[in-house]
Formats: structure tokens, C-alpha cells, sequence
């Protein structure tokens, strides 16, 4: 399974950059809350700060590194960035202070733009485009030289007269092999790999999205992924090659799905990429609201984890805006492949769909490509691939091997561990991990298969399956109610029995072998998370024992004098702090939750916090303009239950 391959290199980065701003220069290139920067006045901004980058030692071969709170100058600055001939890198601003400063010694960058406390010492703060806002937080300035574009009030002036039109201005000789990037992946299972990606395969990804996606110089994308995520590449470059704006927020908070909705509507966004678990909060969010896409929004991408097929039929059926189900790595580029179509009515799974152009995707088994239909792992080729892991040789030996089936010389194959297989469309359909194969009765199981089974029982929302603790040879299967309002107390695991069983087990028993059908089952409100993210199956086995360990003790928040008299007792129903501590215990699948447990210190994350605050805006009246980030200022039971009845405490009101 391959896609049409350019030959030799194609035009740079900054080529497809510099066609836009002679095409439409005074079309909208980055549209912020404050102002809307047109392509000529992008292009002149990013030209003063390039100039002043290389003066600090930028250029081919180096990094610049990027470490604002404000997406808007973070994409600046990676266009400033290659203007000089550089690469860029981002710091992500969640990053603890310890992994912050690691990456920043890993990088090595020749210069750091940046604010805030969360920048490094030295980091150079440019100035703002001319009408903006300067930077926020406590910036640090570096002296800068003289002629460095910025004059007395801060503002950025043009630049030197003898610039010329776009495309005409001299620009430091980096060819197509050098680095365009280097992003981390998230290292939960060891130290984060700094994945170093080229010019050219930049430039050719931005300019295949670009063509999947048909955009065009009406397309407004918003931005919402988290900075040092590499969806940051795919929502700005895309867009750039082909004239569209890209459309920022003020800062990196998470928006719940409400406020996503307002911010697509109220920006005439008509693109924009959410991570899978994201998109089903927005999608639980229109129904529940009765509502539907904004009018403008074209296509919503999805991508980042497996996609069940009934939420992405009833998003065909009832939502406007169009859905692109994505594949990819970042040591691939970003995305690989794009699903466009609509789903028939008899698919078990959404496909991850075909490649984009200059991609090459095979299905491999011990090495050797299989047949159309086979399962196989997922391995990746063509010039779209990154040069390596940076400063690590034998990781990058492991995962990018020569490619001995490949026309090309010197070609190689990033071996993706992933399982897969071509279905008879020609569609890539993604099966599990390659590490997520268990074993039961002698015999190898890709859980994911007994999973997505399970899931298409009416009434069940989510399963997970793995063998019993005790001998290893018995399946186990923990379901969760697609109705929340059938689920068990958070904390308990129900043994489903008699006509309950007999119909999970059923049509399992119907497409299945006897040793892959799960004979004990049990019906549970969440499936728990570990620190990691995973699914905590140790926790599950524990609450059919009614022996869940307790959590340690966390770092305790000091609550302020709560002003409602019942807030502060639990055992009253209907009372703030019943109701929030109820919700924590429920979101978090713990128990044993106390009233001034942390959120975020038990596994909380933005998501479940979009779910926390979704379910409190069901059952008490005061939290109607509550927001997703109250829980960043309120991270307790006992703190949001004061937010209820001092709204001042509860962030953003409705709509804002």
C-alpha cells in the first residue's frame, strides 16, 4: 500500500510561505484575539525577528528554541526560526521545572525566544507586531542590536527598504536535509526522544495536508492543541501553504467543549483537529445540548486513538461538518494517513485510511510485506519520515531500519508497532499494539478485538479485557455502561450474571474461539487510569475484591471558609460539597476521595476535567458558568463547592 512519491527535493518550506504572501498579502495569516495579521505584515514581523535570531548565532544546522505562553508568537516564531536558516524546538509550558530545564540542555539551542516563568534565563523576547499587546508574564529582555527592527514604543518596524517583494529577499542557504524541528514525545515509559524533522519532509507534508484537506485561502484553522504537540505542525504549515489563516487563542488553557463551541462559531473556523477522547467530549456535549456544528465549520480531524464506529456514525447522521479520522507519528511527520469517507453501515471499525502523498505505508510480518487482508505491523517509509531521535543513535538504529524492499537506495521504514491490516478497499484499519498482545491457554490475543466486540452490545460504552490475576488463563472483561445512570457506585466492580451475561457472551461465543471469550465479566462506573494514562487493570481486579488500595496521601489545598452551611458537610444530599466531592469520586473512578483530595493528584487531566464540569453543570444551578479551568484554581471538592456560591472563584462565565 503506497502513495505517489516526488522525486528528489521539492521546494522549501519557506517557499510555500512566500507563494501565499505574493498571492494574498493582505489576506489574513494569523487571526489573535487582539489583531489580525495580514501575510505582508506576518511576513515583514517574522523578517525583523529572523534577522535578529541570526545575529545571535541562528542558522542552518542550529535550534531555536520557543518558550511562549501565547500561541500566537509560538507560530511566529518557528516561521522566524527557518527564516533564519534554523530549526525550531517548543517548550511546552505543562512542562514541571525539572523537565523543562532537561530539554532545554538536550536541545542545545543557539537562541530562546520566550516570557514567562516557564521560559529559560536567557530567553530574548521580540517585539510585538505593531497594535499588539507586549508580553505577558515576566519577559526577559535581551539587549538586542540596534537595527533589529524594533523602535523606541516597542513596535516592530518595517523592514530595510531594500528588501524587495517576498521571494525575492536573500535568505541563509539551509537545504533540504536540514533540520526544520526537533518535538519530544511524551517519554511515559523512559526519557522523552527528541524527534528531529527536515525542511523537505516538512515541506512536503504541508503541502499533502494541504491537498487531502482541499484548503484554501477562505479556510480559517484554529489552533488548539497543546504547544510542544506535534498537531501544532499540522494546524499551522498546511494552512500557510495554502494562503488560510491560522487562528490562535490568547493562551494554552484547555477549552471545555462549551467554550470550544462559542470559540468555532464566534471565529468563523472552519477546520480544526481534535484528539479522539476531545471530540467525543464535544460530540456528548451537541447532543446533550441539542445542538450542531457552527455553520463555517467544514471538517473537525480526529485522531490520536482508536475510533469506535458508533459515535462516528451518529456524528455522520446528525453533525454537518464533516470528520477526517487521521494516522500518524511524530517520527513520521505528524500524520500519515487521512479517512474521509463515510462510514458504511456494516464497517466494525473506522479506517485509519490511505497515505498521503509521499508516504509509503506496508503491512509487515517479521519483516516481510503481507497480502492485502493479513494482519501485520504497520510500517511507514518515503521521504516524510525524520532523520532520527536526537542524540540517540540506537534508538534511531531500532525504529528506522533500511528498507530492503524498497526501489530507492539508502531507503528506510520507521517499524511503528503497530498492528494493522489493508482492508479490501484499500483502506488502512488499525488492530492494537504489537505489545498489547496477550496470551491466554497457550494461545496470542490482541485484546482490542474482544474489546471492540464487547462495545457493539447495546448499553455498553467502553471494555476493557485481560487475564485473571490469579492464573493467567481465564478472560476477564469490565464493562461501562453507556447510560451512566446504570452504572455501579465509582470504587465497585458488579459480576454480571444470568440473562445480562448470556448476552454479552453470546455473540462473542458466535465469532470468537472458546479461549478469546471472557468468562468473567463485571459492570463498572469508569475504567481508572494510572498515572501513565493506562488503564489501571491492577485497581479493576482489586474492586472485585472490594480491596481497592487506598491512594497515598496527597498534597492537601488550603480551602478558604466555605459560605454555604451545608457545603461543609458531607452527608447532606444536594449540598455543594456532596454534590462535588460525589463527582470527583465518580470522574476519577476513587472511592475513597476525600473532601481536599486533588484533583490533578489522582489522575485528573483536562478531559476528565471537561467530564467533571459537564456533570456539575447537570446537577447544581450555581455551576452554569463554571468552566473547565475553575479546576485549576479550585482543584479540591471543597474549593469548586465554593466556586458554586462565589462565582468570582469559578473562572470564565458562559460565552466569554
Amino acid at each position: 500500500m503506497t502513495a505517489a512519491t516526488g522525486s528528489g527535493h521539492g521546494p522549501d518550506v519557506l517557499d510555500l510561505w512566500e507563494r501565499s504572501v505574493r498571492a494574498h498579502p493582505a489576506r489574513p495569516a494569523l487571526v489573535t484575539p487582539h489583531r489580525v495579521l495580514a501575510y505582508g505584515e506576518a511576513d515583514r514581523l517574522t523578517d525583523a525577528w529572523a534577522g535578529s535570531l541570526a545575529e545571535r548565532g541562528a542558522g542552518p544546522g542550529r535550534l531555536v528554541g520557543l518558550a511562549f505562553g501565547d500561541p500566537a508568537r509560538t507560530v511566529l516564531g518557528m516561521l522566524a526560526a527557518l527564516k533564519a536558516g534554523a530549526g525550531f524546538t517548543v517548550l511546552d509550558d505543562r512542562l514541571p521545572a525539572a523537565a523543562r530545564e532537561a530539554l532545554v540542555r538536550r536541545t542545545a539551542a543557539a537562541v530562546w525566544l520566550g516570557d514567562g516563568e516557564h521560559a529559560p534565563e536567557a530567553a530574548y523576547v521580540p517585539a510585538p507586531a505593531p497594535g499588539a499587546p507586549g508580553p505577558a508574564g515576566n519577559g526577559r529582555v535581551a539587549d538586542g542590536p540596534a537595527d533589529d527592527g524594533r523602535v523606541a514604543d516597542g513596535t516592530v518596524a518595517d523592514g530595510p527598504a531594500d528588501d524587495g517583494p517576498a521571494g525575492t529577499r536573500r535568505r541563509p542557504a539551509a537545504g533540504g536535509s536540514d533540520v526544520a524541528y526537533v518535538l519530544f514525545t511524551s517519554g511515559s515509559t523512559g526519557q522523552p526522544k527528541g524527534t528531529v524533522v527536515e525542511r523537505d519532509a516538512l515541506a512536503r507534508f504541508a503541502t499533502a495536508v494541504a491537498e487531502r484537506l482541499a484548503l484554501t485561502p477562505d479556510d480559517r484553522w484554529l489552533q488548539v492543541a497543546s504547544l510542544g504537540f506535534d498537531v501544532l505542525i499540522e494546524e499551522v504549515f498546511p494552512a500557510f501553504a495554502a494562503g488560510a489563516a491560522v487562528v490562535c487563542r490568547e493562551d494554552t488553557r484547555a477549552l471545555d467543549a462549551e467554550e470550544l463551541h462559542v470559540t468555532l462559531a464566534r471565529g468563523r473556523i472552519t477546520l480544526v483537529e481534535l484528539s479522539t477522547q476531545y471530540w467525543l467530549e464535544y460530540a456528548r456535549w451537541l447532543e446533550a445540548a441539542g445542538a450542531t456544528t457552527p455553520p463555517a465549520l467544514r471538517t473537525v480531524v480526529v485522531g490520536g486513538e482508536r475510533m469506535d464506529p458508533r459515535p462516528y456514525r451518529d456524528w455522520q447522521d446528525r453533525q454537518p461538518a464533516a470528520l477526517a479520522h487521521v494516522y500518524g507519528l511524530t517520527e513520521c511527520t505528524v500524520s500519515s494517513t487521512f479517512y474521509t469517507g463515510r462510514l458504511p453501515a456494516d464497517a466494525d471499525e473506522v479506517p485509519l485510511g490511505t497515505p498521503l502523498r509521499d508516504v509509503e505505508i506496508t503491512v509487515r510480518r517479521e519483516g516481510r510485506p503481507v497480502p492485502d487482508g493479513e494482519t501485520g505491523e504497520i510500517h511507514i517509509g518515503g521521504p516524510l519520515l525524520a532523520r532520527g531521535f536526537l542524540d540517540d543513535d540506537a534508538a534511531t538504529a531500532r525504529r528506522f531500519v533500511p528498507d530492503p524492499y524498497a526501489t530507492a537506495p539508502g531507503a528506510r521504514v520507521y517499524v511503528t508497532g503497530d498492528l494493522g491490516r489493508v482492508d479490501p478497499d484499500g483502506q488502512l484499519v488499525f488492530l492494537g499494539r504489537v505489545d498489547d498482545q496477550i496470551k491466554i491457554r497457550g494461545h496470542r490475543l490482541e485484546p482490542a478485538r474482544v474489546e471492540r466486540a464487547l462495545c457493539e452490545a447495546a448499553g455498553v460504552g467502553q471494555a476493557v479485557v485481560f487475564p485473571d490475576p490469579a492464573t493467567g488463563t481465564v478472560l476477564w472483561a469490565f464493562t461501562v455502561p453507556a447510560d451512566p445512570a446504570a452504572a455501579p457506585p465509582p470504587g465497585e466492580a458488579v459480576r454480571i450474571t444470568g440473562a445480562d451475561r448470556d448476552a454479552l457472551v453470546a455473540p462473542l461465543e458466535a465469532q470468537l474461539p472458546d479461549w478469546a471469550v471472557p468468562r468473567v465479566l463485571h459492570r463498572v462506573a469508569v475504567l481508572p487510569k494510572n498515572p501513565h494514562g493506562k488503564i489501571d487493570k491492577r485497581l479493576l481486579a482489586a474492586w472485585t475484591a472490594g480491596t481497592a488500595p487506598a491512594p497515598p496521601a496527597p498534597a492537601r489545598a488550603q480551602a478558604p471558609a466555605l459560605q454555604d452551611a451545608g457545603a461543609g458537610t458531607p452527608g447532606r444530599p444536594g449540598e455543594p460539597l456532596d454534590i462535588t466531592l460525589g463527582l470527583f469520586r465518580e470522574v476519577l473512578g476513587d472511592p475513597h476521595l476525600g473532601p481536599d483530595d486533588n484533583f490533578f493528584d489522582h489522575g485528573g487531566q483536562s478531559l476528565l476535567a471537561m467530564r467533571l464540569l459537564a456533570r456539575l453543570r447537570e446537577s447544581h444551578p450555581g455551576a452554569a458558568g463554571l468552566r473547565a479551568s475553575a479546576l485549576f484554581s479550585s482543584p479540591t471538592p471543597r474549593l469548586l463547592a465554593a466556586a458554586l456560591t462565589t462565582p468570582s472563584l469559578g473562572g470564565t462565565p458562559a460565552g466569554r
